[in-house]
């Protein structure tokens, strides 16, 4: 009885080798169609996960551009993936294909942890109805909403207001500040989801940005991968909750934010805030199956924008103090430039970006330079597509390496020095240029655009304003090289602010 058993369990073996050898093969057949793009050969089952660095993934993928040119193609276990670079391939693929390009891939991970479907929230939605309906909620709220009686730049200056007060409390001692970024960007986040802001003592402001830096390493890495090329392995018990107990954490508090805000709400009153807003469509779409607008979509809408919005700005911020330290003669032109333009008596305006084309030339340089978002969202096609010459297959996930757009050697002078002037004609105008891109482009273009570049304008104006940045005396110049952890961030540093 033993020998048989021994005897039926080889033969189940091999079996199950030969059924998932035929699914790989299955799998990686479209390899071998003709046009498709090049790539390293990938192992069976596992594809090329293991020869992918997910710790520090643009240098992989910067590593393979060099062997297989700007469009090339990885297989993430059974997952195709094309991987586009330079300028003009992606502009080919999110411009010339911005309809056949504008798909996001299923993130298994995701709906397993019960955040919702893939057809919720606006970040990582799949491209239809429901994506179209929250994208026109989100920008029309973020372009025309009041939010009482502030504007958002109102909220974003005052805000500056209490950073300013913040740094001034070190009376010129080192300190690092990257939290106070954060707080404070999160803080403008907070008043347009919740119309309020957080005191930076708050204990449960302080966890939710922790959680969120959590879930934001979370986010990076071959596990991760792993789950989501082969999702079957979410079925181990309590493996997913573990690994991204950080991301779970952090909905769990916007859940008691938001809860709390329905207790204090008046549907008599005009909405306070986007949630408010957001509820009211609610009341509007019950009984119409095919709204978008349900209480399960608002926490997912709200942890988009409070973790896209938060992060990107905060960290783009954290590389301008350090470029101004680095670059002190930089900081000296953009002072000039505010003293000539704003002075000291008044705070700064959106309105004096028109007459201050150094400072945009700088800001824009930090965006580009830093290169905070370097592979960008994933894409996936919905048919198929020539690029390049190649064909790629509906059902592709598509990685848009965005760095090499802001790094391309083609369109850029010193592509890899910070050099505000690669945003200035001979006659100092500011010019925009085709190839920046930190917000991507096409139809999945960031939706908080306009809030970004109005944080980045108003607190960097501010601070510069009143403070002088220096490195702390006794310490070594920072590096301006970045750490990768799905954000390209700075490595720790420390500064002094000197009130002016």
């Amino acid at each position: 009885m033993g020998l048989l058993t021994v005897e039926a369990l080889g033969s189940l073996a091999v079996v199950v080798a030969v059924f998932l050898l035929l699914v790989d093969l299955m799998h990686r057949r479209v390899r071998w169609a003709a046009r498709y793009p090049p790539g390293p050969m990938p192992l069976p089952g596992l594809g090329n996960l293991l020869q992918v660095d997910f710790q520090d993934m643009p240098y992989s993928i910067n590593q393979l551009r060099r062997r297989f040119g700007d469009v090339f193609s990885l297989q993430m276990a059974w997952t195709p993936v094309v991987v586009v670079n330079g300028l003009a391939a992606v502009r080919e693929v999110l411009v010339k294909h911005n309809e056949d390009t504008a798909d996001r891939p299923p993130v298994p991970i995701y709906k397993h942890l019960g955040f919702g479907p893939f057809s919720e929230g606006v970040l990582l939605a799949r491209y239809g109805h429901a994506w179209r309906e929250q994208r026109r909620f989100s920008l029309y709220t973020l372009r025309n909403f009041g939010l009482g009686k502030k504007s958002l730049e109102q909220w974003v200056t005052e805000e500056a207001t209490y950073l300013s007060a913040t740094f001034a409390d070190h009376a010129g001692r080192p300190f690092s500040p990257n939290a106070l970024l954060s707080k404070a960007v999160s803080n403008v986040i907070a008043s347009l989801i919740y119309g309020r802001r957080f005191e930076y003592n708050d204990p449960r402001f302080l966890k939710l940005l922790d959680l969120l830096e959590t879930g934001l390493k979370e986010e990076a890495g071959l596990l991760r991968e792993m789950l989501n090329a082969v999702p079957i392995l979410l079925h181990v018990p309590g493996l997913a909750t573990k690994i991204f107990a950080g991301q779970k954490a952090f909905m769990a508090i916007l859940d008691e934010l938001i809860t709390e805000h329905k207790m204090t709400r008046d549907p008599a009153q005009p909405p306070r805030d986007l949630t408010d807003a957001f509820l009211d469509e609610v009341e509007k779409a019950k009984g119409d199956p095919k709204s978008s607008f349900n209480d399960e979509n608002l926490r997912i809408v709200a942890s988009d924008l409070f973790s896209a919005g938060m992060v990107t700005t905060s960290a783009t911020l954290a590389w301008a103090l350090l470029l101004m330290i680095l670059y002190p003669d930089v900081q000296c032109r953009v002072q000039q430039e505010i003293d000539e333009v704003i002075g000291q008596a008044r705070q700064p305006e959106m309105k004096d970006q028109s007459q201050m084309p150094f400072t945009m030339a700088v800001v824009h340089e930090v965006q580009r330079f830093g290169d905070i978002l370097p592979l960008g969202l994933p894409h996936m096609t919905s048919r198929d597509i020539e690029v390049q010459g190649f064909l790629i297959p509906k059902g592709t996930t598509l990685v848009i390496n965005l760095s090499s757009v802001l790094k391309d050697e083609t369109v850029w002078k010193e592509p890899l020095h910070f050099r505000p002037e690669h945003f200035l004609d001979a006659q100092g105008h500011f010019v925009k240029q085709a190839a920046f891109m930190p917000f991507s482009t096409g139809r999945r273009t960031c939706l908080g655009e306009p809030l970004a570049r109005m944080e980045l304008f108003l607190f960097f104006t501010c601070l510069l304003q009143r403070f002088s940045f220096s490195v702390p005396a006794g310490q070594p110049c920072p590096s301006n090289h970045g750490v990768y952890a799905f954000l390209m961030t700075p490595a720790p540093y420390q500064l002094c602010a000197v009130p002016r």
